[in-house]
């Protein structure tokens, strides 16, 4: 979460709320009905990411990493700052488990530092500017300002520069490619279109995983009025 706060809960039992800086880490596996609704009135911003996960895991149990803002890994290193969700950086790691190799890092880049990020050379990777603007990739490049994508080619690594006079923060997002067909509908993701058939049938039958979502309402949703 940027701002606000968002309560989340599904038919397991699990519920919380996450404000700024949190973070919740769920791997949905063979399937969870689940919401996740606004936990006051205002501005509520964040950051979502949905990671596949490889056919042998697909069908694994549901699980859940809630990260509170004061328990994330962080390091500072020469006007950089990192605050790191998963994977590795500036010799920090990240406490949270990921079944699909992952990296997401969080840095905030004090005016006049250099960063040089190293990330495998097989994985897809991608930075999105969150604030300020920075120079990614060659020196010479075009600064790139907020709210900018940008998709890294091959390489071991990302550079990047503040060459403002502000603040620059950005993350960087990456992981290993799973090389495995691709079959998704709304929010199922399977590896064949007969994998997708079945569990829509599951899911529609309240069976294989989705038993508890017959009598199942989310709670939140009803106390906004929603």
């Amino acid at each position: 979460m940027l701002q606000g706060e968002v309560t989340h809960e599904d038919f397991e039992g699990h519920k919380g709320t996450i404000g700024p800086g949190d973070v919740q880490w769920m791997t949905a596996g063979r399937g969870i009905v689940h919401s996740e609704m606004p936990a006051a009135r205002g501005t509520q911003k964040g950051l979502q990411l949905w990671i596949n996960l490889s056919s042998k895991n697909k069908m694994i149990e549901p699980r859940y990493q809630e990260i509170s803002s004061k328990d994330i890994a962080e390091a500072t290193n020469n006007g950089i700052k990192v605050r790191v969700i998963a994977g590795e950086a500036l010799g920090t790691k990240s406490p949270i488990y990921t079944r699909t190799p992952t990296m997401y890092l969080d840095f905030t880049l004090q005016p006049g530092a250099y960063l040089q990020q190293p990330i495998p050379e097989s994985w897809n990777a991608f930075v999105y500017v969150l604030d300020g603007e920075g120079v990614f990739g060659q020196s010479k490049s075009s600064p790139v300002t907020a709210h900018h994508l940008l998709l890294l080619g091959s390489g071991d690594g990302l550079e990047a520069w503040n060459k403002s006079s502000k603040l620059l923060r950005f993350i960087i997002v990456g992981g290993e490619p799973l090389c495995e067909p691709l079959a998704q509908f709304g929010p199922f993701v399977m590896n064949t279109q007969e994998e997708i058939d079945q569990t829509i049938d599951d899911f529609e039958n309240y069976t294989n995983g989705f038993e508890k979502a017959r009598h199942w309402r989310s709670e939140s949703g009803y106390s906004m009025d929603f």
